[in-house]
C-alpha cells in the first residue's frame, strides 16, 4: 500500500503527534548504544515510488544500477552531483531501528523519515566505516563516505529538537540520521533478514 505525504495530509497527521524534547531524546541514547555490533536485523524497508509517498513492503530487490528496485533514486536525481544525476553513493538510506522508534514513538511514523531502510545495528562511524561490505538476504551493500543528515522535512515531521539531536556531535558519530550506501551485488531482502558485516 502506498501511503501519499501530500502537504495537508502530512501536517494534519503530524498535528496529532507530540514531538519528543530533546532530553527527552537524550534520555533513549543508551538504548540505540545497545544495537548489535554484528549480526543486525532488517526491520522495515520503504520505497519512496515518488516524492511525498512512501510504499512498506514486506521484501524487495536490489540492483547495482537501480538501487531498491521500485524505489524513485534514480529518477530523482541529486543535488550532490554536477549534472543532477543520481549519486551512486546515495542509492540506499539506511537508519537505526532504535533511533527512528525513539524519534517517531510509532513504528507507522517510521516511513516519514525518507529512508528505505531500518536496521537494529550499531550504525556508528566506528562500527560501519566507509568501505564496510554488509550481506543481507543474497545482497551484499558498501557504505557510503557520503554523510546523510537531516532536513528540514526531517525536522517539521519530528521536531526541531529531533533534528539537534541526530545532527549533535555524538548524533552524528553515532550515525543516528542514518548512512548512505551503495549495491555492490544485486539480491533480495526480505523482513527480519539478518544483516551481517563481510
Amino acid at each position: 500500500m502506498i501511503v501519499s505525504l501530500a502537504k495537508k495530509g502530512e501536517m494534519n497527521f503530524m498535528e496529532t503527534e507530540k514531538h519528543l524534547s530533546l532530553a527527552e531524546l537524550e534520555a533513549g541514547i543508551d538504548a540505540v548504544r545497545q544495537s548489535p555490533k554484528d549480526n543486525g536485523v532488517l526491520n522495515m524497508i520503504v520505497r519512496r515510488p515518488r516524492d511525498d509517498e512512501r510504499e512498506v513492503v514486506d521484501s524487495g530487490e536490489l540492483h547495482p544500477l537501480q538501487g531498491l528496485i521500485g524505489d524513485n533514486w534514480k529518477a530523482r536525481g541529486s543535488k550532490s552531483t554536477a549534472d543532477g544525476s543520481a549519486n551512486i553513493n546515495m542509492q540506499l538510506t539506511i537508519m537505526n531501528s532504535r533511533t527512528i522508534a525513539l524519534v517517531a514513538q510509532a513504528q507507522e511514523r517510521w516511513p516519514l523519515a525518507g529512508n528505505q531502510l531500518y536496521i537494529d545495528m550499531d550504525l556508528s562511524v566506528d562500527n560501519l566505516p566507509p568501505g564496510t561490505q554488509l550481506a543481507l538476504g543474497t545482497a551484499i551493500i558498501e557504505v557510503s563516505a557520503q554523510p546523510h543528515t537531516g532536513c528540514w522535512k526531517f525536522s517539521s515531521r519530528f521536531g526541531v529538537d529531533a533534528m539537534k539531536f541526530v545532527n549533535s556531535p555524538e548524533g552524528k558519530q553515532l550515525h543516528l540520521r542514518g548512512i548512505n550506501a551503495k549495491v555492490v551485488q544485486a539480491g533480495r531482502i526480505r523482513v527480519d533478514d539478518i544483516v551481517k558485516k563481510i
